[in-house]
């Protein structure tokens, strides 16, 4: 297989899902079981799939190179014949460029906390960037509650009218702070602000927007963002709960002192599938199954 036919930038598949009216989930990459039940869960659901990495991440994983050789490959070893992006999560500028380098599919720049002159600035040079490599951009714009890599936010609500600024810069999808959180939210969240949402939608027509913090959303709230536009769902803390959860009851079970139990492949196997059963369970409500 090519280099370049392996991954393919998120533009198509979101314009697909806006236009559709389902979204596609970005599950977010921690290591290679990850990869895996991610990328063999969307080809059992024959469901376009995005692999958000975060900067955090990519460093445990010694390097954006890393990560991208490994995807790739796992592409090429595994049969995976539905799309696939490969996609930096809260990237730094510099972040950002070191991922065109390895080999990324799609980008995400997050100049939400510097002024917004800066961010239309360095979103604009990233425009030019991705242009030239075939690459899908993100912007962002307004903080996102909670903590994503140490950059905190207090689950507010983005301008309409930067979103414009922002879009009109011609990025490929915007993420728009609407009151949501990433991790878990607290008992006193107010709930997704649906009317940020319509007013960004208003202003930013056809662009696919992108909510972050997935987890924890109630899926009517997520099934109306969806019909408001929101073509692209982030998955991360939920996955992590998930993995933590079985592989403690495999533990607590003693099942790791029983024969073989301590292996790796056995050991991690519990965790594995309740990765596959949580991204299978957030691709049924997000609608993208069958849209390979």
């Amino acid at each position: 297989m090519e280099d370049g036919i392996m991954l393919v930038s998120a533009t198509e598949m979101l314009k697909k899902a806006k236009e559709g009216h389902y979204a596609v989930g970005q599950f977010n990459i921690n290591n290679l079981e990850w990869t895996k039940a991610i990328l063999a869960t969307a080809q059992e659901m024959n469901s376009p799939v995005i692999l958000g990495v975060s900067e955090g991440a990519g460093k445990y994983m010694t390097g954006f190179k890393t990560v991208a050789q490994m995807v790739k490959a796992m592409i090429e070893e595994m049969n995976i014949t539905v799309p696939v992006a490969l996609h930096l999560d809260h990237g730094s500028y510099e972040g950002c460029l070191k991922c065109v380098e390895a080999g990324f599919s799609s980008i995400m720049y997050d100049g939400s906390h510097s002024p917004i002159d800066e961010n239309v600035a360095n979103t604009k040079k990233l425009v030019e960037i991705c242009k030239e490599h075939g690459m899908s951009l993100e912007a962002e714009v307004g903080s996102i509650g909670g903590e994503e890599d140490g950059v905190i936010g207090a689950g507010e609500c983005a301008d309409p009218q930067e979103c414009k600024r922002i879009a009109d810069l011609g990025i490929d999808f915007l993420a728009a702070g609407i009151g949501n959180i990433h991790g878990k939210y607290p008992a006193n969240w107010k709930g997704l602000s649906f009317e940020t949402l319509d007013a960004v939608q208003a202003l930013t027509g056809d662009l696919p927007l992108v909510l972050h913090g997935g987890t924890g959303i109630p899926t009517d709230m997520i099934k109306k963002a969806i019909s408001l536009g929101v073509a692209k769902i982030n998955v991360n803390t939920e996955c992590q709960l998930a993995f933590a959860a079985a592989t403690r009851e495999y533990i607590e079970a003693g099942k790791d002192l029983e024969g073989k139990g301590f292996d790796p492949r056995k050991l991690l196997a519990p965790g594995f599938e309740a990765i596959k059963a949580t991204v299978k369970e957030k691709m049924e409500i997000f609608g993208s199954i069958d849209k390979a």
